[in-house]
């Protein structure tokens, strides 16, 4: 098994517990050319928004919501003033763990990206979890910092007082008001990128614990851009003017999964080759 690349995260925890080598399923990158040709560094979050931006697609649509469409310029914007927030206002180091607490809809997805912009990693939870199911996840990943749908903030300000390392909890509002919506008014809406090694942690995902104490699974930033390359290229293969309805919660990996596809499909030839996700509150 080849050794991972060296991490660019300043705070090691994730890397320094992720399960003994010897418990790890064989993974073959050589299987098609995409997955061999990523570099050394790479951030998820650069490729799967940033790029779209660059290669001048940001008018095209990339979410429609509530009757609202979002481009992937205020995607890109939202995510950019989250990131800044993180970084300038919070002090969030690359490595560091930032929980995330909402229901679906595109300021859940801006906070996700936010985090990977920063070089953070994303732990996404459901909704329907209660204090004492947020307590141990914040415990279990030595959890800082939080974003939270003020919606959602009653179970949270439990947390905030029995979680070990929880100190600062940001709530939001997904129609444009709360604290987070305050500071990011008073951002930047560019953020330089934390360049991330492909092998440093970008999410955890935690189990429902229905077999026992939930579990934190680890995924790299190679995995997410592993999604986009295999399933979305040559099985999904979407086209220009697909509309997709996302059901997935965003929180799960296959909720992050299916918004990785929708919003980079990574198609062959042409990056115009955008889709539009049609997404709902759960």
């Amino acid at each position: 098994m080849r050794e991972l690349q060296p991490s660019m995260h300043v705070d090691t925890f994730a890397r320094d517990h992720l399960p003994p080598r010897d418990q790890w399923p064989e993974m073959d990158w050589t299987a098609l050319p995409e997955l061999m040709a990523y570099p050394a560094r790479m951030n998820a979050a650069v490729e799967l928004l940033d790029s779209w931006i660059d290669a001048g697609h940001g008018g095209r649509a990339c979410f429609i919501f509530e009757g609202e469409t979002w481009s992937y310029a205020r995607l890109h914007e939202t995510a950019n003033r989250i990131a800044n927030v993180l970084s300038v206002e919070l002090g969030v180091v690359p490595g560091e763990r930032v929980l995330l607490r909402g229901p679906n809809n595109p300021m859940f997805v801006a906070c996700w990206f936010g985090v990977l912009k920063a070089g953070a990693i994303a732990v996404a939870t459901m909704p329907l979890l209660r204090a004492r199911e947020l307590e141990y996840v914040c415990n279990k990943a030595q959890v800082k910092f939080a974003l939270c749908d003020t919606r959602l903030s009653e179970e949270m300000k439990k947390t905030l007082l029995g979680a070990d390392k929880l100190k600062k909890v940001v709530y939001y509002d997904g129609s444009g008001g709360g604290s987070l919506n305050e500071l990011m008014a008073r951002m930047s809406d560019g953020f330089d990128n934390v360049e991330t090694s492909i092998d440093d942690v970008a999410l955890i995902a935690f189990t429902s614990g229905t077999t026992g104490s939930p579990k934190g699974c680890m995924h790299f930033h190679r995995d997410i851009m592993t999604i986009c390359d295999t399933f979305s290229r040559y099985v999904l293969q979407p086209t220009p003017t697909d509309v997709f309805a996302q059901r997935a919660a965003t929180l799960r990996a296959a909720g992050i999964a299916t918004h990785s596809i929708y919003v980079r499909p990574r198609c062959p030839g042409d990056i115009s080759n955008a889709c539009r996700c049609v997404n709902r509150v759960d």
